[in-house]
């Protein structure tokens, strides 16, 4: 497989849902403000409404659309009247951004219009840093007037939502410099450049080292920003760079200030690279943080009490372990590096937290590892490790998954990268059924509106119908390979592709 087809599945991350209305009433629509449900993270929506029939070359049942880059990996998030997705510097909306960069582009909710890019130039001396074209993969989470994100060169950043047009707010004040190339002269920030309140470098100030991408959805909960390292291998695929460097670190949501970091140790077991993001959820009157492991773990952790007023971040405190992949190796594991039969497991997704369990996946890795990968239903009520005990059921599949699955009705839709997509039931673990769609799938499944949407790399949206038995209700030519996963916002369903954004909506 080719390194730049590598670097596509990043947007398997790539998934959004909106948040849950009480169940049995009229579900209004709402914004979509981050990756999936309101801290659990699951991937559905209470939109209704949504068109299940459009046709981008007619028009027909399109609100919308615009030009992005020409490589998207992203997730388009909706919040405050705002469309915000990264992707690359393919197609320059300012012409002083020559080449290649991280973009995160915001547009108006109502007609698409371009408001705001941020500009991101790439990581220096090594592409396995920051690898060629890729751009923002990470999707954005939104709080308020707040933009958070992880950019491609792992900075952890706050942002204002209103982009310059209202001035240069908050303690950070040298965006023309960091827009600008390293080494050359800052640039003057105008109306359509991003806004940074505070920046955290994962690098600098953690050691990190990310490798292909920084990908991180970010997890606000209470008064902290919790976000994913992409900490991994060097260039050589043999060894972690920095294995004592954190995979989830905690920052003041205030501030940027970093005031917890897990002190596990992940780092020298990582296959490959940290890319899943955290979730969270309330387990018999706590609230832990789940998060899933390069090293193919699943982690619950406590949130920190209060930020430390000064002196070294708090070691987040572990309430349980779970080993998804207990017969793979643990030691010296970059000896398996490109085995395809046999070798130990990562995790690339997020865990998702329902009704006292928590669903994550795990497996070989999809570039590197052993083609097998497991659906993993854990009691979350559990403490300690818990590999032996807290496993409810395993649901194994016969490919590689870095997709995070969907919930809803006593159902679990998740989908493989060989285009296979599996409805599962949540009480059980036994199959319902599955469904080939054509062309691999990177991406995850979103439920909304009693549909099953996912986007294909053959450039293909499947739309089947949720529920016990399967039913194809129809298959769209978006022209360009989908990377991302489909969001579901006040009515209209989003779909991005490597090149376009689009907004669709049932014509009155």
């Amino acid at each position: 497989m080719s390194s730049l087809r590598r670097f596509l599945a990043l947007a398997a991350l790539g998934l959004a849902a909106s948040a849950a209305a009480a169940a049995g009433a009229p579900r209004p629509a709402s914004d979509q403000p981050q990756w999936g449900q309101r801290f659990t993270r699951n991937m559905v929506s209470d939109e209704t409404g949504l068109p299940d029939t459009f046709d981008p070359a007619t028009g027909a049942n399109v609100k919308w659309s615009v030009p992005l880059g020409d490589e998207t990996h992203s997730t388009p998030i909706v919040s405050g009247g705002k469309v915000l997705i990264g992707t690359n510097n393919g197609h320059p909306r300012d012409p002083r951004h020559d080449g290649d960069r991280g973009v995160l582009m915001c547009f108006d909710e109502k007609d698409g219009r371009f408001c705001w890019q941020l500009v991101v130039p790439k990581r220096e001396k090594d592409r396995y840093l920051d690898w060629p074209n890729v751009g923002i993969v990470s999707p954005a989470t939104v709080e308020g007037d707040r933009v958070y994100l992880m950019s491609n060169r792992g900075e952890v950043m706050c942002l204002d939502l209103r982009g310059m047009e209202n001035g240069n707010d908050g303690p950070y004040q040298d965006e023309g410099r960091h827009m600008a190339l390293r080494g050359g002269a800052p640039m003057e920030p105008s109306k359509t450049d991003a806004d940074i309140l505070w920046l955290y470098d994962t690098a600098a100030e953690a050691g990190c080292h990310q490798h292909d991408a920084a990908h991180c959805s970010i997890l606000l909960a209470g008064p902290y920003v919790y976000a994913c390292t992409s900490n991994g291998v060097d260039n050589t695929h043999r060894r972690v760079a920095s294995p004592d460097a954190p995979s989830l670190v905690v920052l003041d949501k205030a501030t940027g200030r970093l005031a917890a970091r897990d002190r596990e140790p992940i780092g020298p077991r990582i296959i490959h690279s940290t890319w899943a993001s955290p979730s969270l959820g309330e387990v018999g009157g706590r609230t832990l943080v789940f998060f899933g492991g390069g090293d193919g773990v699943c982690y619950a952790f406590e949130p920190p009490a209060a930020p430390p007023a000064d002196g070294p971040a708090a070691a987040l405190k572990r309430m349980w372990r779970f080993d998804c992949d207990p017969s793979g190796p643990k030691e010296n594991i970059h000896q398996w590096q490109d085995n395809r039969r046999e070798g130990p497991s990562n995790i690339s997704s997020m865990p998702v937290f329902d009704n006292g369990r928590v669903y994550a996946v795990a497996g070989g890795d999809l570039w590197h590892g052993k083609p097998r990968s497991w659906l993993k239903c854990i009691d979350a009520s559990k403490a300690g490790d818990i590999t032996q005990t807290g496993q409810v059921w395993s649901y194994e599949m016969p490919s590689h998954c870095i997709s995070t699955p969907s919930i809803r009705d006593g159902l679990i839709y998740i989908a493989d990268t060989t285009g296979t997509i599996h409805c599962v039931d949540a009480a059980t673990g036994q199959p319902c059924w599955t469904h080939k769609a054509r062309g691999q799938t990177w991406g995850s499944t979103l439920v909304a509106d009693g549909k099953v949407y996912l986007g294909t790399r053959r450039g293909e949206l499947v739309i089947l119908a949720a529920g016990r038995e399967k039913r194809v209700i129809g298959t769209i030519d978006m022209k360009s390979p989908i990377s991302s996963t489909p969001t579901a916002a006040n009515g209209v369903l989003y779909i991005a592709t490597m090149n376009r954004l689009f907004a669709f909506r049932k014509s009155p």
